[in-house]
């Protein structure tokens, strides 16, 4: 039998990243074993769910490279893969189920279950329906619900053995029927629980594997029982740990971003997501981290998944992050930095010659930046120099305003500097002050860039008269030249000689 896995997202938000694992981990499994991945939106909160959530959530999947087989947008021989388009499915089935005794109409108002459940609390009981709706004769249950009474849908848990489940990732998971109670499967409103249409549509779609968060343990014994009512058997199931903060509690806002929308608008590129996020409880053995989603499809195995927490470290990412920009192509690497340089207003305009000195620019930040998003920043120094920062940085210095003004002298007549203008210009105020060494290059520095650190000069001084070179008519905002630069750091000074 082919292995056919599912990745069944509510549209109700964005792509949580604990939600971008279970779907990366569906992946690896389909594509390790030559099986199918099926898309499915559950989308029966008509209240919370939404398109534009939707189509966030799809684009999330295809910029992590997780491609699938069959769903809404692509088809296939079980669909529809929207619930919202399988209502009917579920309310036959339901009515089956009723018809069969295995499941009976529940006129109890939400009122008089929550007035139920209260006093299960406060006798320090775990909270189950009382099924006083099951004494209800279906005959006239039936005239009720024909007559316009609202009723839910309960499905019948009999007396009987307690329901065992082996979980891929666990082990054997036993629970006793007296804690599960009588659980809605079709609301008073027609929409299905989750409990129920889940179950129909990996029995319909023909699911063999269901890879999920550990949230859904409680969920299964019951979803067993459905199954063993429907005749269907059920798939296999493996239950993966949450993803915690690290705090050790859940993942949520406060410990930062939480979302593949926000490490996306961050610069994470996706290849360090997915590859973060597939150690996050799973080890591809050989005490190897950094590989790409192909060989880690080629790899992965349920029997090497942790049943322990996955905690999130973004340090950890961060270093991924860091080696996955240093080793991809430059061009790229500009392209997706260009957007930040244009929030930045260094860039106007995303033209040849603006993407290229982009590229041109990035071996000053890769390498020393976490995310995309931090490369203009690194960079900065050749968009926007104060003057009268660069002026104090140079009086700070004890010979500052003498040597800023010979290399000034020595780069007024030599056009655009290159690296070998660069350190002829300086080799000349060497020989006119005496300076060498920090007391010379750190005054330049200060000079040119207005920042006390930074990258090589022997980087910053070309980048910066290149950059001059295009400006504005390339789609650059308008960059003073290293000579005029330092010109204007001494031009109110009195020490110039």
């Amino acid at each position: 039998m082919t292995m056919r896995v599912r990745f069944a997202p509510s549209p109700t938000g964005h792509l949580h990243v604990g939600n971008a694992r279970t779907a990366l981990f569906n992946w690896l499994l389909a594509r390790r074993h030559g099986g199918t991945f099926v898309l499915r939106i559950e989308d029966t909160d008509t209240e919370r769910s939404t398109l534009e959530s939707e189509h966030s959530i799809l684009d999330d999947l295809r910029w992590l490279g997780l491609d699938w087989d069959e769903g809404p947008d692509r088809g296939g021989p079980h669909g529809p893969y929207r619930q919202s388009e399988r209502l009917a499915l579920y309310q036959s089935i339901a009515r089956e189920l009723v018809e069969r005794g295995l499941a009976y109409r529940c006129f109890c108002t939400p009122e008089a279950l929550e007035a139920e459940r209260a006093a299960a609390l406060s006798a320090g009981l775990p909270p189950k329906y009382s099924g006083k709706c099951r004494a209800i004769a279906a005959a006239e249950a039936a005239a009720r619900a024909a007559a316009g009474e609202p009723a839910a849908i309960r499905f019948l848990v009999a007396p009987g053995p307690e329901v065992t489940f082996q979980d891929l990732v666990r082990g054997d998971v036993t629970f006793s029927r007296d804690v599960i109670g009588d659980p809605i499967i079709v609301r008073s409103d027609g929409r299905p629980a989750y409990n129920f249409a889940v179950v129909v549509d990996d029995a319909r779609m023909a699911i063999t594997h269901v890879v999920r968060g550990e949230d859904h343990i409680s969920n299964t014994p019951r979803q067993v029982l459905i199954y063993d009512a429907l005749d269907a058997p059920p798939p296999k199931f493996a239950h993966l740990s949450l993803v915690l903060g690290p705090d050790h509690a859940p993942l949520s806002k406060r410990h930062g971003a939480t979302s593949v929308a926000e490490f996306r608008a961050r610069g994470i590129l996706p290849e360090a997501l997915v590859n973060y996020l597939a150690l996050l409880g799973w080890s591809p053995g050989e005490n190897e981290e950094l590989l790409p989603a192909a060989e880690m499809a080629r790899r992965f195995d349920l029997s090497h998944v942790s049943h322990s927490a996955a905690v999130f470290d973004t340090g950890k990412l961060a270093w991924m992050n860091r080696h996955y920009m240093k080793e991809a192509p430059p061009d790229r690497i500009a392209r997706e930095a260009l957007k930040y340089f244009v929030q930045a207003g260094y860039v106007t305009n995303g033209t040849d010659q603006s993407i290229g000195y982009v590229e041109s620019i990035l071996p000053m930040a890769v390498g020393s930046v976490d995310r995309l998003e931090e490369v203009p920043e690194r960079v900065a120094f050749i968009f926007d120099w104060p003057a009268e920062r660069a002026r104090q940085l140079v009086r700070a210095e004890p010979d500052g305003p003498r040597a800023v003004a010979a290399f000034a002298d020595a780069v007024a007549e030599a056009g655009p500097l290159d690296r070998d203008k660069f350190r002829a210009a300086a080799a000349r105020a060497r020989e006119v002050t005496g300076l060498k060494g920090r007391a010379l290059f750190h005054p330049i520095r200060v000079a040119l860039t207005a920042a006390d650190s930074g990258p090589e000069l022997d980087l910053a001084v070309p980048a910066i008269d290149r950059g001059a070179a295009l400006s504005s008519t390339n789609g650059l905002v308008a960059i003073l030249p290293c000579a005029e630069r330092a010109a204007l750091a001494v031009s109110d000074s009195a020490d110039r000689e």
